[in-house]
């Protein structure tokens, strides 16, 4: 009678659960690191207990082949209800009509008034509001003030010029060198700074859509970065490095100088003490400018979802206002609701380098090309091949740049016939 009543339990248990979670949603992170799922996990918990008919798995893809991986599971039927869209990517998928519009859902959403007008405009720039973002990512350089010290380097670089010669003087340091190179997954970003900085323009392509990226000032740009890694003012190594290496090299005192977002200083704050390095902007090119990128990731919902509201509910919960400000103070972006930034904790002085290309006219953030569909298989796959045989001497500045050129005023050209 006991087993009885014992297995009798058990089904009740499990029809009882069963009946709870009628909904099942799948959420998809692509820029994957332990302490974001942590983060993440943490208000998906809190939706889920608000929510006890709706339960969600998180799949984690790492970053180096997010795209790949992301792309093989839509290919697959193995849809996502909710995922993590990088900007660099969205263009693909809303080009090709599979991401839902969230105009109408955010429209009737109770914070969609605090929303500020560059998280609006920014998650429309596929055409539609296809993303909801949660925050954004700006350039700035942090340096090791210690290496600095040690290498005889008075004070931080302001020009390229200055920049160039604290990293070679650094580099003359036993086991130390000058920049944390990232050579491999994700390094888009240092490539069309410094060619903007030394061409001294961060438009990409003409009025008659050609791209810029080959023109003398920009070839200077990307000579000057393939001159850092085979001078040695970078490790051997680092024609390999993503984001996590990137960061280690900075905070364990190998590189004096990382160029990175907000997200970097989680990780350097916990292993650094607060003294021992600085944020400074991006250093300025001939023109007196410099042209630090500023990219977002957000949340989408595809269409071949079969559950579109939940789904939205999902979005909803991790777009909201404290939620977001949990998000962004734990993942390292600007927040995207009206007044978060005046929290105590972005105006500190670990900020003052972003806060300072925000409000200086020498610094016009960059925002990239995402409008081309082509531009997260460039991001992903050409330019990060390609720049990886410049790096070890198997390519030129001028090849390199007249390659990407030639993509990209094709990538521009098919856009502009579709408008």
């Amino acid at each position: 009678m006991k087993r009885l009543i014992a297995g009798l339990s058990t089904a009740a248990m499990l029809m009882t659960s069963s009946a709870i979670a009628e909904t099942n949603l799948k959420l998809v992170e692509v820029i994957t690191s332990p302490e974001r799922t942590v983060a993440l996990q943490g208000i998906v918990d809190e939706f889920e207990a608000a929510n006890p008919d709706v339960s969600v798995e998180i799949v984690s893809l790492p970053w180096g082949s997010a795209f790949e991986k992301l792309a093989t599971m839509v290919a697959g039927g193995d849809i996502p209800d909710v995922v993590e869209m990088p900007d660099t990517w969205a263009a693909l998928y809303a080009g090709s009509d599979q991401l839902v519009s969230l105009a109408d859902h955010v429209s009737g959403w109770e914070h969609a008034g605090t929303l500020t007008e560059k998280t609006v405009a920014m998650g429309s720039q596929a055409g539609d509001l296809y993303m909801i973002p949660y925050g954004f990512y700006l350039r700035a350089m942090f340096y090791n003030k210690k290496l600095l010290a040690e290498a005889g380097v008075e004070s931080p670089p302001k020009t390229m010029e200055e920049f160039m010669a604290a990293a070679a003087a650094v580099s003359e340091l036993d086991g130390k060198y000058g920049y944390c190179l990232r050579g491999g997954p994700g390094g888009t970003n240092g490539w069309i700074m410094f060619a903007a900085s030394m061409n001294g323009t961060n438009e990409f392509f003409t009025e008659d859509g050609k791209s810029r990226i080959n023109e003398p000032g920009a070839v200077e740009g990307i000579q000057f970065m393939l001159d850092i890694y085979q001078k040695g003012y970078a490790p051997k190594d680092s024609v390999n490095w993503g984001f996590n290496e990137i960061v280690a090299g900075f905070y364990s005192g190998t590189c004096a100088f990382l160029d990175q977002d907000p997200d970097a200083l989680i990780a350097i704050a916990e292993r650094m003490p607060a003294e021992d390095f600085a944020v400074i902007p991006m250093p300025l090119g001939p023109s007196g400018k410099a042209f630090p990128t500023i990219g977002f990731s957000g949340w989408s919902i595809f269409k071949a979802t079969e559950h579109e509201q939940e789904a939205f509910d999902l979005i909803a919960a991790l777009s909201s206002p404290e939620a977001n400000k949990t998000w962004a103070k734990r993942v390292g972006v600007i927040p995207i609701h009206k007044g978060a930034d005046q929290d105590p904790y972005f105006q500190t002085e670990q900020f003052k380098g972003w806060f300072e290309e925000l409000n200086g006219a020498e610094y016009e953030p960059t925002t990239m090309p995402t409008h081309l569909e082509e531009w997260g298989y460039f991001t992903s796959t050409v330019l990060l091949e390609s720049a990886q045989e410049a790096l070890l001497g198997q390519r030129d500045a001028q090849g390199l740049a007249d390659e990407w050129a030639g993509f990209l005023t094709e990538a521009q050209a098919k856009w502009l016939a579709a408008q």
